[in-house]
């Protein structure tokens, strides 16, 4: 069982995500006002808070929540090795494991200062199921595959 940190959103896409306080998780579209969003099978990422730690440890900026472009920032699960097809409860929405890892941006601002980025490795997306709320604090709960 694991925990929501930090929940993010960018209104554009190539950026760092900032963090919100609560955001709408919607069925088959992701969350309502991020760039991300859609009809596709990388609506919601997620990053575990032990992935930003390793990097944290070989870079001088400070790594803030969506400093990977992840929407939610998660504690106590290792989610990259959740395999596809897995689902969650995030908060009250249900989501579908759909991808692990992605090609990291050339110009990613972590990638040029560390020469590193966890995302590709360890970031994983999600398609929504059914709709819900997701607030820092909210659990994340395995249910099944």
């Amino acid at each position: 069982m694991g925990k929501v940190l930090a929940v993010c959103i960018s209104e554009v896409r190539g950026i760092q995500k900032h963090p919100v306080e609560e955001a709408e998780l919607r069925e088959n579209h992701g969350i309502v006002g991020d760039a991300h969003a859609g009809d596709w099978h990388r609506q919601v990422s997620l990053l575990g808070i032990d992935s930003v730690s390793r990097m944290q440890e070989r870079v001088d900026l400070k790594l803030l929540p969506g400093a990977f472009a992840e929407n939610i920032l998660v504690e106590g699960l290792r989610v990259y090795e959740l395999p596809i097809g897995t689902r969650l409860r995030i908060g009250t929405a249900l989501c579908e494991v759909t991808q692990i890892g992605k090609e990291c941006h050339h110009d990613c601002a972590i990638r040029k200062a560390a020469g590193d980025c966890v995302m590709p490795r360890e970031g994983i997306f999600v398609k929504v199921l059914r709709g819900g709320a997701v607030r820092p604090g909210d659990e994340v709960a395995v249910i099944g595959e």
